[in-house]
């Protein structure tokens, strides 16, 4: 029997395959066996809520009030926040706003200003 390789993303040796695809059940991550070389040169794009493409140091505008988790506090619509940087995660981007401190934002609650 053949040695399928670790998953890629958490690093668990139960992976299996599905057809072409490997499968990990621990974090149901997908991927084809080889591919991982050729996908080396791609880079993640991250667009706002309409669509544009962000970029470190841009401003963006929230457009949706937010609540602030473990807090009373809300970003109010509107807020502008300036000097965002990109970040990978299950937050997109980092950033500090005024009156509340750092806080990290989902790109689908913002539009580039």
């Amino acid at each position: 029997m053949s040695q399928l390789p670790p998953c890629p993303q958490c690093g668990s040796e139960f992976t299996y395959l599905d057809g072409a695809t490997c499968i990990c059940p621990e974090c149901a991550h997908e991927w084809t066996p080889g591919a991982e070389s050729q996908g080396t040169d791609e880079t993640r794009v991250i667009r706002d809520a309409n669509g544009n493409e962000l970029a470190d140091g841009d401003s963006v505008t929230v457009i949706k009030d937010l609540k602030v988790k473990g807090s009373s506090l809300v970003v109010k619509i509107g807020t502008k926040v300036r000097n965002i940087r990109l970040v990978d995660g299950d937050h997109d981007i980092d950033c500090k706003i005024d009156g509340i401190g750092a806080m990290k934002l989902k790109s689908e609650f913002v539009k580039k200003a």
